[in-house]
């Protein structure tokens, strides 16, 4: 569903529809999202309207790339624990 808003404004039926799903199940999950603060929604009439909230997206992507680095520079310390265990293990069979 943001990958759908973040092209333009929806209603709760355009959501729904790619994925086959009821209208009340399309609210439940825009509902969510509003409380995640990623979707925002005007209703107009009967029209629910949704628009994407980008700058959450952006504030949560700050948040993760601060980690990426953590588990960048820990996953190469793991890969290279492994590859000294692989040789050592070769090593000695070949001994």
């Amino acid at each position: 569903m943001l990958g759908q808003l973040a092209e333009r404004e929806l209603t709760i039926g355009e959501l729904a529809t790619p994925f086959s799903m009821s209208f009340a199940g399309a609210s439940k999950h825009v509902r969510v999202l509003e409380n995640a603060g990623l979707v925002t929604r005007t209703i107009r009439g009967r029209t629910h309207l949704c628009r994407l909230e980008a700058a959450r997206l952006a504030e949560a992507n700050a948040w993760l790339r601060r980690y990426q680095r953590f588990w960048t520079a820990r996953l190469d310390t793991l890969e290279a624990l492994l590859l000294a265990e692989d040789e050592a293990k070769a090593k000695k069979i070949t001994e």
